[in-house]
């Protein structure tokens, strides 16, 4: 006799939609998630790929039991062992790195393959602090925008997402919506049927795009160059807020100089709009109102990709929309829901304050570095061996026999590849763990729909188990899964958080932040000058404009890899339900595509100095003429020729917050003919 029961969880994924769902489970195994109808934002709306999480939570490849390396690294060779004998090694290698070298030889390298705060950066922190290990910049996704949107901002705080039904202006810069924050579409289009005009501003005609009433195509870049030019227009023709500029702003004067030369013909050369529409889009930003921006991620993976977010932030505040219902921008919301970290994360317990920092990007170079080795690496909630930039010197480096590497992870990734040890991870449906958007403003607890599957462990468990066996005596140690959700939420100087508990979020699942007015924008602007950042030394920099990349000579392509619509990164690439819907393809403008002979079919290589890949091509006018587009992170797969298209992406840091710089990618393409 089968027992149906219905079940309330989260997503987990690295979206800013962290959407309520509802789970289906019968004799132990799920077998259906759906959106949840009840949640305020989300309303049972999900996307296609949580769906199929089933598929992976129970996926025939899953891993259920540690395995130890019996073979070279890089073949794949394990034998399954006991949670004991995993313990052990791990153990008694971290115990003689830190004799032979230091604790500063052992790296974590994490990010949020679990959005959950527990099982993404509390315990496992507790953890490596109190070892004195390595410390980690996890600037991989979003610190180069965030920083640019803090300089001029203060924080990352933007409008309420439910308050842009109210738009009269919805602006998507740099931001494929439809893939990547559906929800915001769902209100746009309100928005839209009440009158609204949607513009999309990007390099390809994506989805989103497409979707749009004004589209606006331009080079590579030149984001921050467009807002410039916007500017510049809306002091010429007088459509700045005057009284909010002085009330609420600082530095305006010193923009304008700074705008003196971002005329019309200027912006039209560097971005490739033509003079008409730099025109057309400044004056409707100019005259409808409110207005809202919403700034994408993609904009921060160029190396000017701090001060496009910077510089595109800086608009809302000219025309005077903050303060106006459906008006400001939205960049990210995290700061709203501000965790005590210092009780989460105790950093209070790292005995080095002059520990190493590793930049996450450039991992390749760090695992080379002779003078500073890295000896033993432990990689949870990611899988750098496809999504970290310049992989071959990643890969290279992970390939040393010195380096003893552990993976915690769900599936035999391409990192595991490189692993010692590989230990099993739960799901996110066998946590307790507390969620926040950053994108909507309700914070939600997940409890467990099931039982953990086979011999796997949460970060949670698998860190406060370490911390035993490595005799670890504080406190700290023996909290709760719970009692980390109280400590968490347990922070006096937000609030946002004020009346907040673990009590009424087991109840309801969900409560919204408490956002006033006297704590919102603008009546509260958490610059440290109290003032909208428009210009100064400390936020302006030198040339605005991108810098072309020493190798455009001999790689004349510019070569953008952004998400696809069925994989989330690297996560669900193996779900062969969910590959059969993509296209591991480039994008290429048939005035590229037809003096190289290459057809839409044809296998093409795109290569440069640091490797090459193998991609069938599609020739479209969506992408400008000398721009390439791929979508999605694809596991390695010698048959079918795959590998991460992240062996053509370097290293380069963004121009503030350390970011990666994944759009500056110049590269050449040739048809490819099999021998």
């Amino acid at each position: 006799m089968s027992s149906k029961t219905i079940h309330r969880s989260v997503c987990p994924l690295d979206c800013p939609d962290t959407c309520s769902l509802v789970v289906e489970k019968e004799n132990g195994k799920i077998t259906k998630v759906d959106g949840n109808p009840e949640h305020p934002v989300t309303k049972g709306v999900i996307c296609h790929k949580v769906r199929k999480m089933p598929e992976r939570v129970h996926h025939a490849d899953r891993l259920l039991y540690p395995l130890k390396r019996v073979g070279n690294k890089g073949d794949f060779s394990f034998e399954r062992i006991s949670w004991k004998e995993a313990y052990e090694h791990i153990t008694k290698k971290l115990n003689s790195t830190m004799a032979a070298h230091s604790p500063d030889a052992i790296l974590p390298y994490s990010f949020y393959g679990n959005m959950g705060i527990l099982n993404s950066e509390g315990m496992d922190r507790r953890f490596f602090n109190r070892l004195g290990a390595r410390k980690l910049a996890r600037t991989i996704c979003n610190a180069a925008g965030a920083e640019g949107y803090k300089r001029t901002m203060g924080k990352s705080l933007g409008i309420d997402p439910e308050d842009t039904i109210h738009s009269k202006l919805i602006i998507i810069w740099g931001c494929n919506l439809i893939s990547t924050n559906m929800h915001q579409v769902i209100y746009a289009n309100k928005a839209r049927k009440n009158g609204a005009k949607i513009v999309v501003i990007d390099v390809h005609k994506n989805r989103t795009a497409k979707w749009a009433d004004h589209f606006y195509q331009l080079n590579p870049g030149t984001d921050d160059c467009l807002a410039y030019g916007l500017m510049h227009l809306l002091i010429k023709n007088n459509q700045v807020d005057h009284e909010f500029i002085n009330t609420y702003t600082n530095g305006f004067d010193a923009l304008k100089k700074d705008l003196e030369k971002y005329t019309p013909e200027y912006v039209s050369e560097k971005t490739g709009l033509t003079i008409a529409e730099i025109v057309e889009l400044a004056d409707l930003y100019g005259t409808v109102s409110p207005s809202f921006i919403r700034i994408g991620n993609g904009l921060q993976h160029y190396k000017n990709g701090g001060n496009i977010t910077r510089v595109i932030s800086s608009l809302p505040a000219l025309t005077g929309q903050w303060g106006k219902r459906g008006g400001g921008a939205l960049k990210g919301n995290s700061g709203y829901a501000e965790w005590n970290t210092d009780k989460l994360q105790r950093p209070d317990l790292h005995p080095n304050p002059n520990a190493t920092v590793t930049n996450m990007n450039q991992l390749g170079q760090a695992l080379q570095d002779k003078e500073n080795p890295i000896h033993f690496l432990f990689i949870y909630n990611s899988n750098p061996a496809q999504v970290a930039p310049n992989q071959t010197l990643v890969r290279e480096g992970l390939m040393r026999d010195d380096l003893f590497t552990v993976v915690h992870d769900l599936f035999l990734t391409d990192s595991c590849r490189y692993a010692d040890i590989v230990l099993p991870a739960t799901s996110h449906f066998e946590n307790l763990d507390l969620y926040k958007s950053y994108w909507h403003l309700y914070v939600q607890l997940s409890t467990p729909v099931m039982e953990p599957m086979g011999e796997c462990k949460s970060n949670f468990t698998l860190f406060k188990e370490l911390a035993e066996w490595m005799g670890f005596e504080e406190m700290c140690f023996q909290d709760t899964e719970e009692d980390m959700v109280r400590d968490a939420l347990d922070n006096p100087t937000s609030p946002y958080l004020a009346g907040m508990t673990y009590e009424k979020l087991k109840e309801k699942g969900w409560v919204k932040l408490k956002l006033q007015k006297e704590t919102t924008f603008p009546e509260f602007i958490p610059s440290p000058s109290g003032k909208i950042e428009l210009s100064g030394n400390q936020v302006r920099q030198s040339t605005p404009e991108q810098k072309t990349d020493e190798h455009t000579i001999e790689y004349p392509f510019q070569l953008m890899s952004g998400p696809n619509h069925q994989f989330l990164n690297s996560t669900f690439a193996n779900q062969e339900s969910l590959q059969a819907l993509e296209k591991p393809v480039v994008y290429i403008h048939p005035e590229d595509a037809k003096p190289k002979g290459i057809q839409t079919g044809s296998t093409v290589k795109i290569y440069n100095h640091l490797g090459r890949v193998t991609l069938r091509a599609e020739v479209t006018d969506d992408v400008k003429k000398g721009l390439l587009v791929t979508q999605g992170l694809w596991w390695d797969d010698k048959e079918k020729g795959r590998c991460s298209i992240n062996v053509l992406t370097s290293d380069t840091l963004s121009d503030i917050g350390g970011g990666a710089t994944f759009f500056n990618c110049m590269v050449q393409i040739e048809r490819h003919y099999k021998e």
